[in-house]
């Protein structure tokens, strides 16, 4: 396991202090902080190499060029995938609006399903909503049971079933879900579904091997796994974009072969493609280098770290007569399905109300519907309080969580 207070130091932002106190950051589902290796990157990129990429002949571009096909090298090696099976987005939610407008809007028509959950964030429902409303297709909902899992085994896969949609693990809920037992069911009923896993908050916590998940489309954001903002992946099955089933949605110049007045050819390399305009490339220089720094800690090790922090913050919160978890807590196996995040509910108090008293301790959560408001109205929550967790919390973080939720009680009397 690697050392935390180690690792820690790596991390400038975390000497920070909020109202003179030390900083503990629990806010990691919305965003995490950046190591210093991931920061000096972006800032040896700019120093150094900068220069628009690709058919430029000076040696600033072929520099700026090959740092930046290096970095999608690494980062889709992290991800198990092939190089020409990864676009760069901005985030998850560009990805998923790409496949939308790249494949959806081309291959639904009236009386097609697209299936989602109930947990899913408003960017995995939104776009879906809006593809068919213009396609024609229905758009049908897997539900969650009391205990904040997905009631799929009952749902039914039917022929009619063109697109499946689902989180990976829950933003809210923490659910993780069992994806590798859903998609053989799936595909045992209707081996012509295409799926698509939202990563954005099982990236920064889990191995992902794409090509082991056999799914169509894998979609994550950089800045929740330590790397900077304004970067994400649309990682797809390699015969998707090979034969051009999944098209490009943005257009411009870099994706281009040749241009004419009345019609363009576009390049064949998929990596060019899907890449109209200059692409990010201090960020994406940024991402590889969180995937590096991510891989010399292991994930498996960061998937462990991750689970114990879990368990002893569901542990210290049960604490509490006031709170209510919402969630799995509990499992019949060993291993409980749940990972990077607690989200409760404190009788009496809302949400904001408990994130600006530990604010004043310090403690940085997140409150509200987290952008799954059809989960919370389903289950009639005003809101939640969610703690989420990374590499450089500790379980000192989650006394101290406990400890400045002692206040509510002083400030509010419940």
């Amino acid at each position: 396991m690697f050392s935390i207070e180690q690792l820690k130091r790596d991390f400038p932002i975390l000497s920070k202090k909020i109202h003179e106190k030390r900083l503990v950051y629990l806010d990691n589902a919305a965003t995490s902080q950046k190591p210093k290796q991931v920061i000096e990157a972006i800032v040896n990129y700019y120093e150094n190499h900068n220069a628009n990429v690709h058919r430029g002949v000076h040696q600033l571009a072929e520099e700026s060029t090959q740092v930046f096909e290096d970095s999608r090298k690494v980062i889709s090696r992290f991800f198990g995938a092939d190089d020409e099976e990864l676009i760069l987005v901005r985030n998850t939610t560009e990805a998923i609006n790409g496949v939308a407008y790249g494949w959806a809007l081309d291959h639904l028509k009236k009386g097609d399903v697209v299936v989602t959950t109930e947990m899913e964030h408003h960017s995995n429902i939104v776009p879906w909503q809006e593809i068919c409303k213009r396609t024609g297709a229905t758009l049908q909902f897997v539900k969650v049971d009391e205990n904040g899992r997905l009631d799929w085994k009952s749902f039914n896969f039917s022929l009619l079933v063109k697109l499946v949609v689902l989180t990976h693990v829950s933003n809210t809920l923490g659910t993780l879900n069992p994806i590798e037992k859903m998609i053989k069911k799936m595909k045992s009923q209707n081996k012509d579904i295409k799926i698509l896993v939202d990563g954005a908050q099982s990236a920064p916590h889990l191995k992902i091997d794409f090509h082991q998940l056999d799914i169509d489309f894998f979609i994550f954001s950089g800045h929740k796994m330590l790397g900077p903002m304004g970067i994400g992946g649309l990682l797809v099955k390699k015969e998707l974009v090979t034969t051009n089933e999944l098209k490009p949605w943005l257009f411009g110049g870099g994706m281009i072969e040749s241009v004419y007045e009345d019609h363009t050819n576009f390049n064949e390399s998929p990596q060019d493609r899907f890449t109209a305009g200059t692409p990010d490339v201090a960020s994406t220089v940024g991402l590889a280098a969180a995937c590096n720094y991510l891989s010399k800690l292991d994930m498996h090790e960061v998937e462990l770290h991750d689970r114990e922090l879990v368990a002893y913050a569901i542990k210290r919160l049960s604490e509490f007569s006031q709170i209510k978890i919402v969630g799995p807590t509990t499992s019949s196996t060993d291993t409980l399905d749940r990972i990077g995040s607690v989200a409760f509910l404190y009788e009496g108090v809302h949400p904001h109300d408990i994130a600006q008293v530990l604010d004043s301790q310090g403690v940085e959560v997140r409150s509200g519907h987290h952008c799954t408001m059809p989960l919370h109205t389903k289950f009639n929550w005003p809101g939640t309080t969610r703690v989420s967790f990374q590499v450089y919390n500790t379980l000192e973080d989650v006394d101290v969580l406990v400890e400045s939720l002692k206040k509510v009680t002083d400030v509010f009397g419940k």
